[in-house]
């Protein structure tokens, strides 16, 4: 059996910028109140962090400063996934140098390569660095599926030990499952999954939600590691109305508003996003109202 990175609620936390460049002071405190609030691990530069607006130099200041800020007390997971192999794995390496405890790999998106190409990527990226990588499989995202056949294979690779699934087929996991067993983890890609990943054998979840509501999101798993499914299946449904607000627009949209609704100077938003329509706006407002996480 592989190591997991972690069991819980990682938060795929939102980058703070300036007109100009990333706000450290601000992603300090997201982070000190993130491990405050009981994250189980922070998730830098994923999609949710936009990472897919940042210049090089952006990305890898980010993730040092993530690894150095958290200093050791939860895992640091670096999202290093490219559309281009050689970018991905020159980003990997430097989040291993610089103390990445482990690394987020999206599957390449435009190229929309075959399953042959997946395994071939994945297996460049693992043979370069010597820390764990999850995959993570968002095909609304990026246009490729991975197919049963290439998990088996990629799960076979020591340093391959999770997926991030996102591909909102239940059915597509319960065979995962099956297939890979022990081998491939599995952490929940969408907050509105979490308890029917986790009745599968899943690890937790990668978060949107734990941005705005981290313990709220944390106990959502630990009631069920701890037996009381009931109560973590009843939180799961009490959140959904702001998971569904969350995502009400095009992610990271509506979670970068609501840290500034919570006080957070979360900065703007760096095109192609753009800033929410008023009645999503008020919508994201009334649910956070209504959790009392304003």
């Amino acid at each position: 059996m592989k190591d997991v990175v972690f069991r819980g609620a990682g938060v795929a936390i939102i980058t703070p910028f300036t007109e100009d460049g990333i706000n450290f002071e601000e992603l300090g405190r997201i982070i000190e109140d993130q491990i405050a609030g009981g994250t189980d691990a922070i998730v830098i530069t994923g999609t949710t962090g936009e990472s897919a607006t940042m210049s090089d130099e952006e990305h890898k200041a980010a993730i040092k400063y993530a690894v150095e800020k958290v200093a050791g007390r939860i895992p640091v997971v670096a999202g290093t996934g490219s559309n281009e192999t050689a970018y991905a794995i020159q980003l990997s390496q430097y989040a291993e140098k610089v103390g990445a405890d482990a690394l987020l790999v999206v599957t390449p998106y435009y190229n929309k390569c075959t399953q042959k190409g997946l395994v071939k990527h994945y297996t460049a990226i693992a043979d370069s660095v010597n820390i764990p990588i999850i995959m993570y499989n968002v095909p609304s995202r990026t246009g490729v599926n991975i197919q049963l056949s290439t998990y088996k294979e990629l799960s076979k690779h020591p340093r391959i030990v999770a997926v991030k699934e996102a591909s909102g087929d239940l059915s597509q996991i319960v065979k995962l499952r099956h297939e890979c067993g022990d081998d491939l983890a599995v952490y929940s890609g969408n907050d509105d999954q979490i308890i029917p990943i986790l009745s599968l054998g899943g690890q937790g979840v990668i978060s949107v939600l734990s941005n705005v509501a981290p313990r709220e999101a944390h106990n959502i798993c630990q009631l069920f590691f701890d037996g009381k499914v009931k109560e973590a299946a009843q939180l799961q449904i009490d959140f959904i109305d702001l998971i569904g607000a969350l995502f009400c627009e095009v992610n990271p949209i509506p979670v970068k508003v609501a840290m500034r609704m919570k006080g957070y100077n979360a900065g703007p938003l760096r095109l192609p996003l753009t800033e929410m329509e008023p009645e999503h706006e008020m919508l994201l407002k009334k649910c956070l109202e209504a959790h009392k996480l304003l």
